[in-house]
Parts: structure tokens; sequence; C-alpha cells
């Protein structure tokens, strides 16, 4: 792929001011700037973009490395170590579900398979009434989308599916099941359908390639492999000030400090480390937080997974991933009754395929054999409506990391059921031959009436049904009312005067959808809003919208 440019090593080359904490250079012990950004992900990306855009001046924290599309081989062994957390193996307290976040500049951006969905009005609608969120309906939020998908390239996919996909599509069309496609962001998509390992040719519009470089161009200054370990309190405020970030920095293996610390003074700070990290940090810097909120109601979607087995090659590795979806399975019932779920088809690739699908040996091998006439099915659990789906709760390890404390109850192993049954039948009005429900005690079925038979006769416990997840929300909660949530309406923490959160940990609840351009969307709103207030007059937005 080194015919395509690389715009990170033309930046670097003008100058752009990036310190590596595994660099040779000495990093100074405090850095002063109007507006400190932790993370560089989905919100931090597009606040430091509106931030710089309007004078101010930013630097950017960032824990993992900054990679570009140099590094991206497409290559699983390489990209899981460099661009995720934990080398893609991060797991809850219980270690039942599998979490895929990002761990480099662009955050989980850098590595979604760029599946672009505003959030579901009905989910704006329940927060409203339920959690006390005033001015964020789906026409409130509709000028910020706007902005969002014009800035980076989200529109519809007119490249007709790849088998994986088509097979979604037709499997659901002779049942009568509404399909339809999916928005992505991108520009001048080759089709490879490697995302999830990071775009070696820039089409994917992450914040790597966007809005960071906007930053930097800007004069903004980046820190990667730069652990924000503390918010620290300003003397004399009751806890409602914070007057640094200390940060630890990294060695080459980003795991561990090499020794060295430094402050970050600022007028502002903007928390975006994502759902997990955020709230992390929280509780590490011990801040004020009278109702015990910070951490609560984390939520996943709870994502299980089936495989088809076709006489056809599929290849599920080729061709872009994620580009068609059905609702249906969300909308037959009210929001706040038995759990909903979203099936999409994911790409498959083989290592991350192995470590997912159930069994060894000979019956793992026989699995791994058919790798290219595989269908995978995935369907997203909206967790966070019903009485008793409350999701899970962000805790400190004894070393200060962070864990997901993730309880699994009846509800959602429920949810789950109905979701196995539902993809193996679309599978088979697809043209299986054979499908495998990811569960560790299923069977290779033939038709669709053993499936259905076995499906509800399967345990739901923990570790039998192999549950994963890319996408995590909550734990920071945005409310009118504080004792409903840790974040106001414009985004500043109740209890800290100047502190912002600009990630997923505000939801509410889990969306529904993938989560990506609802943070861009949010995120633009309230970067504005943000902007406003340190210049003293009306923000620039990410873009101006007619």
């Amino acid at each position: 792929m080194s015919s395509f440019p690389d715009p990170i090593q033309e930046g670097l080359k003008r100058g752009w001011k990036v310190i590596d904490g595994a660099g040779n250079e000495r990093p100074p012990e405090v850095f002063d700037c109007d507006v400190a950004i932790i993370g560089t992900g989905a919100g931090g990306g597009i606040t430091a973009e509106i931030l710089s855009r309007n004078g101010l001046k930013v630097i950017l924290i960032e824990e993992g490395p900054l990679k570009s599309s140099s590094d991206f081989k497409m290559r699983e062994a390489d990209a899981y170590p460099q661009l995720y957390q934990e080398s893609a193996a991060r797991k809850t307290a219980d270690k039942a579900i599998n979490i895929l976040q990002g761990r480099s500049v662009g955050g989980s951006t850098t590595v979604n398979w760029t599946s672009s969905f505003r959030t579901p009005r009905p989910t704006l609608e329940w927060w409203a009434a339920h959690h006390d969120l005033k001015n964020f309906s789906a026409e409130d939020l509709a000028p910020y989308f706007a902005q969002a998908e014009a800035r980076l390239g989200v529109a519809p996919w007119l490249v007709p599916p790849n088998e994986n996909n088509d097979l979604l599509r037709r499997g659901a069309a002779k049942l009568g099941i509404p399909a339809a496609a999916i928005l992505r962001n991108v520009r001048g998509c080759v089709n490879l359908g490697y995302c999830g390992m990071g775009c070696p040719t820039n089409a994917k519009q992450s914040m790597l390639v966007t809005t960071i470089p906007a930053a930097l161009d800007r004069g903004a200054q980046l820190l990667t492999r730069a652990r924000a370990q503390r918010l620290q309190i300003a003397a004399n405020t009751q806890g409602r000030k914070i007057e640094a970030i200390q940060i630890e920095w990294l060695d080459a293996t980003g795991l561990k400090t090499n020794g060295r610390r430094s402050a970050i003074r600022a007028r502002h700070y903007v928390l975006a480390g994502g759902a997990i990290n955020s709230p992390a940090l929280l509780l590490r810097s011990e801040l004020p937080d009278p109702h015990k909120l910070t951490g609560k109601r984390t939520f996943l979607h709870p994502t299980v997974v089936s495989a088809g087995i076709y006489t056809q090659e599929v290849n599920g590795f080729s061709g872009a991933p994620q580009t068609i979806y059905t609702d249906h399975f969300l909308d037959i019932h009210a929001i706040d009754g038995p759990v909903g779920y979203k099936l999409e088809a994911p790409p498959i690739h083989p290592l991350l395929f192995s470590t997912t699908t159930q069994g060894f040996g000979s019956s793992h091998a026989k699995l791994m054999s058919a790798f290219a006439h595989t269908h995978a099915l995935l369907a997203l659990l909206r967790d966070g409506f019903h009485p008793e789906s409350t999701g899970g709760t962000v805790k400190l390890k004894s070393d200060g990391s962070a864990v997901l404390d993730y309880p699994l109850n009846p509800v959602i192993f429920d949810g789950i059921r109905r979701a196995l049954l539902s993809m193996a039948e679309i599978q088979f009005a697809a043209g299986a031959k054979e499908v495998t429900p990811v569960h560790e005690m299923a069977q290779p079925y033939t038709s669709w009436a053993q499936a259905k038979q076995a499906i509800g006769e399967l345990p739901m416990k923990p570790f039998l049904t192999r549950i994963v997840s890319a996408h995590v929300m909550g734990g920071c909660a945005i409310s009118d009312n504080d004792r409903l949530g840790l974040v106001r309406p414009d985004g500043i923490h109740h209890h800290v005067e100047n502190l912002s959160i600009h990630d997923g940990s505000l939801f509410p609840t889990s969306i529904g959808a993938n989560p990506q351009l609802s943070i861009y969307g949010i995120t633009t709103k309230l970067s504005t809003w943000l902007a406003s207030t340190l210049i003293g007059k009306p923000a620039e937005g990410l873009l101006k919208v007619a």
C-alpha cells in the first residue's frame, strides 16, 4: 500500500508538535494551554478541531501510540497489540465478555468498521422522558449531525454488498424482514475489508486522518504514550476546580511507565477517554460525586454471533464490512419491554474468528476449515431500557487501572436466545447448509427445525454463551438533574466547573446502534457551546452548514 500518501508522516515533516513518551526527547515537566483534552477518539478528535478552529490553544493527551497508514499492513498479529486496548482482549471483570476498544491516536475510530447511524429517535425520546435531558431531540441534534456527516464523509455506500452482507439481505427478504444499507464514513474506499486493522489507504474518515490533523495544523500539540493518571484539584476551591492533569509517560511497549512525569495546566479540561477509561480517571482523581454516579450504568451492546456454512465461497474478509442491517427485532417490542437487538453482518478474519468461536480440537478445526464458506451474523442487544437491564459498573483494580463489572441476568439471556434463533432462521432462509450458534454447547445444525429446537434448549449462562462487544457507553451520564447524571446538558461536570466530558460515557443508556456518529454529533454540539463560552462570542462549529 506504499503507493498511497501518508498524511501523518507528511504532517510530522511539516512540523507538527508531537511528543512521544517513548522517544528520546525529554518532555517538559509542565505544559500550559487553554484546553487539555484527554483522549483522541470520536469525542476528543471532534473537540480538538472545533476548539482549535476557534483560536484556542489545545493539548491532546493519548495513552496509545501514533500509528498511520504506513504502519497498517492488514495483519491481525500487528494490529491488535498496536491499536487496541489490551491487545483486543479487554474483558469484563468476570471474563465473560470480550470488549474491543481502540488504543492509539484516533481511538476506536481508527479501527472501527465505519458503520454510521444517527442516535435513534426512540432513544432520544427515552432520555428526555426518563433521564431529564432537554434540548437533545432528533430535531435539536440534526444540524450537528449534518455538520459531522459532511465533515467526515458519512454517505450511502453505493458499491454492491459483499456476499457476507448480501446473505443477510437475501435471508431477511425471504422471511419478509426489512433490511437496509448502512451509511459509511469513507472517501475513496477501495473495498478491501480490513477496516478493523487500520485503513492502509486513508479512506476511512477517522479522527486519525481528519480532525486530529486539522487541529495539529492549527497549532495543537499531541502527546502520545502519555497516560492521564490523575486530575489534580485546585486548592481552596472545595473540589470544584481542576488545576492540572498529572500524566505518566510510557515506554515503547505502551504498557509500563518510563519514570517520567509531567503536569498539564489549562483553563479548561475535556475528558474523552471512552466509557471505561473516563470514569476510571474520575474515580482515581476522587472528584466530587455526591450521588455516587461515576462509573454506574455503564452499558455495552452485548453481542452474540451465529456462523452459517454455505456451498459457495462467502469470503467474509473481503469487501466493505457491515453494509446491511435490520432493526426489525428492535422495533417489534416496546423499548422498555423484552430486550431488542440489531442484526448486522461483521467481517470475519482468522484470528478474531478463531478466538470467538467455540470448541477446540477437531470440532474447532472443522469450523476453521470452512472459513472461506462461513457467513457471520451478529446481534447487538439494546441494554438499559428494561427495568432489569441496568448495565455494569466501572471499578478500579488494586493498581488503579479500570475494569468493567457487567452482570448478566435473565432479561439479557432471554434476548440472547431470541437473537440466536433469529439469526439461524435468516441464515437457513439464505441457503445455509448448516448453522452453528456461537455457544459452547451448540453443534452444527442442518435445518431450521433442528436449530430451533436445539437453541431453545441451550443453557444460557456466562462462558457457555460467547458474548462480545465493541461498544461501551454510559458511566458519566448526561442530565439536567444531578441525581440522574454526572454531567450537565452543556457537557460540563455538575460538580467541577472547568471539566467537560465529551465521549460515549455521556449516554444514559445504550443506544441500539453503532455509536460513533452519535458521539460525533453530540460532541459537535457540546464543543461548539464550550468554544463559545471560552472565547466569549459565538463560535464556529465543525463546519458551516447552510
